[in-house]
């Protein structure tokens, strides 16, 4: 009886850590899936926050704003002047950004991008070889090129330039795009006509 009861029990234990053991592994799988974009050279971190601190911040620094020109133009402004500085290891979370006061490309723009978040503004991650940006949409649109992704009008936002303004020129070829994401759902958008026009 003892035997048959210790074999039941052990069959339940080891039912239980293989299920657990499925649980990890499917959570680890949906993680990688949603925070890694592959590229043709390289994997691309979405390291994206929507937390109180920096919906806190976003508030703050468009307080006195009363259109999405200026909130952008502000939160870019805020974001442009944290010293850039290559960061060998994963991308910094943006409050990781915000307290070390330093980031590369991926670190600078995952801020930027949650920022914008904060206060539903239309944005997206725009990966090229070696290198992130960021596109939005605004309320008044600006005499400067924009992306157009199936006709609708993009403006870059690059995190790296400081004081640089909405409507940084595009630096690469169009095809040289490899992606352009949606950061929280960090999905690639399909595009069926890309052009960069006034």
């Amino acid at each position: 009886m003892d035997s048959k009861l210790s074999s039941i029990i052990s069959k339940i234990v080891l039912g239980g850590i293989s299920l657990y053991f499925i649980y990890i592994l499917t959570v680890v799988v949906s993680t990688v899936n949603r925070r890694h974009i592959g590229t043709t050279d390289g994997t691309y971190i979405n390291n994206t926050q929507s937390n109180q601190n920096i919906h806190k911040l976003a508030l703050e620094l468009t307080k006195n704003c009363s259109d999405n020109n200026c909130r952008i133009q502000n939160i870019l402004d805020n974001v442009t002047n944290i010293p850039y500085k290559i960061n060998h290891f994963t991308a910094h979370s943006p409050q990781e950004t915000i307290q070390k006061n330093f980031g590369d490309c991926d670190d600078k723009s995952n801020l930027l991008i949650s920022l914008l978040h904060e206060l539903s503004i239309e944005s997206y991650f725009v990966l090229v070889p070696k290198h992130i940006f960021v596109i939005v949409t605004i309320d008044k649109p600006i005499a400067k090129k924009g992306i157009y992704l199936d006709d609708k009008k993009y403006y870059i936002l690059e995190s790296t330039a400081t004081n640089s303004h909405i409507g940084f020129p595009l630096q690469y070829e169009l095809n040289n795009i490899h992606a352009i994401v949606e950061p929280f759902q960090n999905r690639k958008l399909e595009i069926k006509k890309l052009e960069w026009k006034l």
